[in-house]
Formats: C-alpha cells, structure tokens, sequence
C-alpha cells in the first residue's frame, strides 16, 4: 500500500483503517462492529478519529485509541485521538454484524438499551448464544471483562457471558 499523500490525506481510507482496528478484549469485532469509533475526520492536515469508551472506566480505552493512533500512522497519516464522552456509548451503536459475531464466538449479545436503562446486578432475560434457548441462569455480574455477565443454560448447560453494558 502507498502512503497518501499527507497534502491532501484520504479521509475514506483513514476511516476505512480506523474502522477495521480490532477491539483488545473481542479481537473478533472491529471498533466499527462495536459502534465505540464515533466519526474521523480531517482537520487541516491531521486526520482526527473521535472514539467513545463502552464506559468511563474502560480499562481497554488506552489500548484503544493507540491501535487506532498506530494503524493510523503505519499507513502515513498524521493523526490525533479525541475521547468523545457525549452523548455516552450504548449497545445499541453495536451493529447487526457486531451482535453476529458476538453471538458466533459463544456471547449473548445485549438487549436495546433504548429505554431500557439497567443497572449493576439487574435481572435481565438473556438467551443462550448456543442453543437459543431462554432458560438461562446469570452465575455471576461479572465475567471476563467488566462488560460482561457470566451465565448459565440450563437447556444445553453451557456456560456463556452476556455483553452487558448499556
């Protein structure tokens, strides 16, 4: 790949490149998957990509926006990382291939959060990612990540987490 040309950057590209920068924790799902990178745009001669964290405490978010900032700069830009914190990220910015995949790799994807505001340690009606079946039991509020819930089917008996933030 030829480096653009740093006079007059290709903003497709560069959205192209962020877009495609996989998430640390679900290397399965791209940023774009996860609806977390916002918008990326050119300021002046600075490609400028805007990333909302799932949540203020995102222990992931540094590595984040580094991946972004490197692929970036691997590919010739020049570019800088905002934080954008309004209006807040929700599971509803994560798109159908996102909640495909999520399911793919043995995660219940997350409800509409539209409306549905939950909080820590809420009983939510999940269904199993394995057998899609509803009879499943939540063993504990957090699982791998904070983002997730750990569950139980008591169909298939398979473990599986739960993307829960909203």
């Amino acid at each position: 790949m030829t480096a653009p040309d740093v006079s007059q950057p290709d903003i497709n590209l560069a959205k192209q490149i962020a877009a495609n920068v996989p998430d640390p924790e679900l290397p399965y799902l791209t940023l774009a998957d996860l609806g977390i990178l916002r918008t990326v745009e050119l300021q002046n001669d600075t490609v400028v990509a805007y990333v909302s964290p799932t949540y203020s405490g995102c222990p992931a978010l540094d590595v984040i926006e580094q991946s972004v900032l490197s692929a970036l700069q691997q590919a010739g830009f020049k570019a800088r990382i905002e934080r954008s914190l309004l209006p807040p990220w929700t599971t509803d910015w994560i798109t159908a291939e996102g909640h495909r995949k999520l399911k793919a790799n043995g995660i219940a994807p997350p409800h509409s959060a539209s409306g549905n505001k939950q909080t820590l340690f809420a009983e939510r009606k999940v269904t199993c990612p394995n057998c899609d079946s509803g009879n499943t039991e939540k063993i504990s509020e957090f699982g791998s990540t904070p983002c997730k819930s750990q569950y139980q089917c008591k169909q298939c008996r398979e473990p599986f987490e739960y993307f829960k933030c909203h």
